[in-house]
């Protein structure tokens, strides 16, 4: 039976940093499904816009139309993302972002998600990795509340900060930290979805995710297999563990979750063909990965 579905997505962390001491949280979602190394097709530059964007849509380069951090020019309208899909199949949505807009807003080119029942931005109040850590913080609280209490079908929920350590800092001991604080918020979000009192009878998937990696001394955009090896961790019904796993790519991630929801994505985008939504209320700014 379908059943309720959170999405992590953390930016920026590269797959030899995830392990049972150094993502511990990371480590254990995977033990008790699933935990891949993905790597970025070809087409896909390695910048965030075109990964997440073939994350959300389930289609490549060739489909979404995004090259870069700015979304300008792309084709969503087309290839909707599976949190505007689930929403216009008549699913409870959420979407919490920290930090870069163009994920919720309508800033460079966004909102890469569309339509969604309820859309939380949570600003950088300033240039600096504090604030940043600040943001990922608040966002993990606001969350974390939302999912205890009544929960969507369908949460997406971002954290930015820890891209934004690799490329102040580079790939080294604060970048590590910001790492493991991430993985420490991920478990959090799980402890928010398992103390809910109808946690065993819900069917609940999780899946977290990044989008690319980083270089030793910080930055990504080119072709080294340390930034272009993204990966994914999911459990969840139907998942076995040991079992193959039913991601091998980036575009695999969205069909993973539409499935898991009961939700035929050819119906949802058919029934709102034509329909240019995008535009959403305003907030704040900051830039990001």
């Amino acid at each position: 039976m379908p059943g309720y579905v959170l999405v992590i997505g953390v930016d920026g962390v590269r797959f030899d940093l995830v392990g049972p001491e150094s993502t511990p949280g990371l480590w254990g979602l995977g033990q008790a499904g699933f935990l891949v190394p993905v790597v970025l097709d070809d087409e896909t530059p390695s910048w965030s816009g075109p990964s997440w964007a073939t994350i959300a849509t389930g289609t490549g380069v060739d489909g979404h139309g995004i090259t870069a951090n700015d979304l300008a020019g792309h084709r969503l309208a087309d290839h909707p993302d599976f949190l505007t899909v689930a929403t216009r199949s008549g699913l409870s949505t959420l979407l919490v972002v920290s930090g870069w807009p163009p994920l919720a807003l309508t800033e460079d080119g966004g909102p890469l998600f569309a339509e969604v029942g309820r859309r939380e931005f949570v600003a950088v109040k300033e240039v600096s990795l504090e604030a940043w850590d600040a943001a990922d913080e608040a966002a993990t609280e606001l969350a974390a509340g939302i999912l205890a209490g009544d929960a969507p079908r369908l949460s997406f929920v971002y954290l930015g900060a820890v891209d934004i350590y690799g490329h102040v800092a580079g790939s080294g001991e604060a970048y590590r930290a910001q790492a493991l604080a991430a993985d420490a918020r991920v478990g959090r979000l799980l402890a928010a979805v398992r103390s809910r009192p109808g946690y065993d009878e819900e069917g609940w998937t999780i899946v977290a995710v990044t989008d690319h990696g980083h270089l030793d001394q910080g930055g990504h955009g080119g072709r080294e297999p340390e930034v272009v090896t993204a990966w994914v961790a999911a459990a969840g019904p139907g998942i076995r563990p040991g079992g193959p796993p039913p991601v091998a790519r980036q575009v695999d991630i969205a069909p993973l979750v539409l499935a898991a929801l009961g939700v035929r994505r050819e119906l949802a985008v058919r029934v709102a063909a034509h329909v240019d939504s995008r535009a959403v209320r305003p907030g704040g700014s900051a830039r990001g990965p």
